[in-house]
């Protein structure tokens, strides 16, 4: 089936989320809408999946106009969505998740189950992706819960597939095997339009790409162009994608963690008997699929977990029952994986939130008298130094895209004068040139003789920034393994095999 958008426009208040977006997929085409979060790739989608409605333009398929009220009115007319965010009921199982909403029944309106669970099957043959009708889905592996979601859309007869972000929770062996089996669809006719901003799997996967940039389409590329040209389109700009880094200097252990047990309020351990030491002007990257325990690590490390295990000590001092202000005032750096949230107050200033736990000492207070003169000029030279977009420092923080709050967070944390620096997924919502700024920051931080902590859920990211890879699965340390340890190693890990 043939897609075309014609002049999409979608607007929330003044902001242009789609500016006159024109797209056209061909049958059996794997398109790649590639941009930055934000870009406006996922409302766009939205739009054709009839979760929004347009403010202006055309949706045909095969060349007829087509209008959707709503999800049920795009599945009818041949669309499928893999969200990025799954759309499955973990207590339900394979079969009940696929059939729900349009039933199969036999006399007398019963659930006719056996023909759910024969259209399971036939389709998970037909991809290989051997999957149980009756296992609950709750009990599966992150990447065959996604085939489920295929299969979901497969089940409805899509002709056309929309797969939105899909990597974001897999492993590289995952993602590769998601890579096969788009090739597959597509070799069978299925339409796909591909929503990513990973180079990589651009190049690897897709037959067109659409650079779409601020809400607007900027042009389009080849799976044969080099990144740097894939990402100047991206950005705007160019972009020095290699983020050279001097070998480490480690000067010996400051930062050391023992035994360390974190449970959650259900008592269950999502940290299991952690250990492990950083070393002044070393870097140690936290690897692993998101939600295997990194995010209560640093938590705990930082004393905002309730019921933790173990030992935590900083340059020799035993940190581990300090409160979360002694611990920053101690000089830990902490840059939160949710930045909305943990990282900022909405409601306060930029000038205001780049001064969070130093408002009670100098140089930004006197005698508890804050020096308004000084944070002025402090925000204003931050506010240069890391590109956050704003029309003014008294601008509310909550009223930054995503991106620039990053940038805020980053500049608060690493103008500090720091003995340890913990950062979760630190470039999450950045540009290609954004990141390539922090990786800088990050590195030369580093280069200061710190040791330095980081979450990451991106491969790219780790070994652009790691001397030492640490991988986590349910909770535990699977190895401790060099910076330039290959993606296929590194995978395996993050499945839980230990090496």
């Amino acid at each position: 089936m043939k897609l075309e958008l014609k002049g999409i426009t979608k607007r929330f208040g003044s902001l242009v989320a789609n500016d006159q977006i024109n797209l056209v997929v061909e049958p059996g085409e794997i398109h790649c809408l590639l941009g930055e979060n934000g870009a406006g790739k996922s409302t766009l989608m939205n739009v054709l999946y009839g979760l929004y409605q347009p403010d202006a333009g055309q949706i045909l398929l095969d060349g007829k106009e087509v209008h959707f009220s709503g999800p049920g009115d795009a599945m009818a007319a041949g669309i499928g969505m893999v969200h990025q965010h799954f759309m499955l009921i973990p207590v339900f199982t394979v079969a009940e998740n696929v059939i729900l909403g349009h039933e199969p029944t036999k006399a007398l309106g019963l659930l006719d189950r056996a023909a759910a669970k024969a259209k399971v099957k036939e389709i998970s043959d037909r991809f290989g992706f051997e999957i149980d009708p009756d296992a609950l889905v709750g009990e599966l592996p992150v990447g065959v819960q996604q085939r489920v979601e295929i299969i979901k859309a497969l089940v409805s007869d899509a002709k056309i597939l929309v797969f939105d972000e899909p990597t974001a929770v897999l492993t590289p062996q995952e993602t590769d095997e998601l890579m096969a089996t788009m090739k597959q669809l597509s070799a069978e006719g299925k339409t796909i339009v591909f929503i990513t901003h990973k180079l990589r799997e651009v190049k690897e996967v897709a037959d067109k790409i659409t650079v779409i940039r601020l809400g607007k389409v900027v042009g389009e590329a080849k799976p044969s162009s080099s990144p740097e040209e894939l990402a100047s389109m991206m950005v705007g700009r160019p972009v020095d994608l290699d983020g050279q880094k001097t070998k480490a200097q480690p000067t010996g252990v400051r930062f050391s963690v023992k035994h360390l047990s974190v449970f959650n309020n259900m008592g269950l351990k999502v940290v299991d008997d952690v250990s492990f030491d950083i070393q002044a002007g070393e870097t140690l990257v936290f690897a692993g699929v998101q939600g295997n325990g990194q995010t209560e690590l640093t938590e705990a490390i930082l004393g905002l977990q309730g019921k933790v295990q173990g030992t935590i000590e900083l340059d020799g001092r035993d940190i581990s029952h300090d409160s979360v202000k002694h611990r920053l005032d101690y000089g830990i750096g902490f840059i939160p994986e949710d930045r909305s949230t943990d990282g900022l107050v909405g409601d306060f200033t930029i000038a205001e939130n780049l001064m969070l736990d130093r408002s009670d000492r100098k140089p930004f207070a006197k005698r508890l008298i804050l020096q308004l003169d000084y944070l002025a000029k402090f925000a204003a030279e931050k506010i240069k130094e890391y590109d956050v977009r704003t029309q003014s420092a008294s601008q509310k923080a909550s009223s930054l895209s995503g991106g620039n709050q990053q940038k805020v967070v980053l500049a608060r944390e690493l103008s500090k004068e720091l003995k340890l620096l913990v950062a979760s997924q630190p470039t999450r919502g950045l540009d290609v040139g954004s990141i390539e700024f922090v990786h800088e920051q990050i590195i030369a931080t580093r280069d200061k003789g710190l040791p330095v902590m980081i979450i990451a859920t991106e491969l790219d990211e780790a070994s652009a920034l790691a001397d030492r890879i640490a991988v986590m699965y349910r909770g535990r340390i699977v190895g401790i393994v060099p910076g330039d340890t290959d993606r296929t190693t590194l995978g395996q890990m993050m499945a839980g095999v230990t090496l």
